[in-house]
């Protein structure tokens, strides 16, 4: 069974976030720079505040009619005491059940307190659909004689 961990190894290693006090604005053009669709907020001792999403935007600005250069990431973003985190020992099955349970769309992976990585929705799609490619190549394989 695939574990997060085997999705942070083929994921690249940067990890970004923002602070609670930055403006809507320059998160969305981080996110966009780097073609993420979430960013953690970190305060200035790296300690986890929230997270900011795409969603957060849309709904939380868009939606009230806020406007993204006067309002700041802590305004909108989720707070560390609603997220779920999870660990990289934690399956990709196990994280496909609690974001199709919780209606989220990334996870942030925690070690011993610390925060390591985040992963999307499409992280762990991708990797499912890699190992059940996988299988029915293995599958395709042993029915054609291969292995004999």
């Amino acid at each position: 069974m695939k574990t997060v961990k085997d999705i942070l190894e083929d994921k690249a290693k940067a990890v970004w976030s923002i602070s609670p006090k930055a403006k809507v604005f320059d998160a969305l053009k981080l996110m966009s720079e780097k073609e993420i669709g979430a960013l953690m907020v970190q305060d200035e001792k790296g300690g986890i505040r929230g997270i900011i999403s795409e969603r957060d935007y849309a709904r939380k600005v868009i939606l009230l009619g806020k406007a993204s250069k006067e309002t700041m990431v802590e305004e909108i973003m989720t707070p560390e005491k609603s997220m779920y985190f999870i660990k990289s020992s934690t399956t990709v099955e196990e994280c496909m059940v609690l974001m199709t349970g919780k209606h989220i769309r990334h996870l942030p992976i925690c070690e011993e307190g610390k925060f390591i990585g985040l992963i999307s929705i499409g992280d762990v799609i991708k990797s499912l659909l890699t190992e059940k490619e996988d299988l029915i190549e293995q599958l395709s394989n042993y029915i054609a004689g291969k292995y004999m």
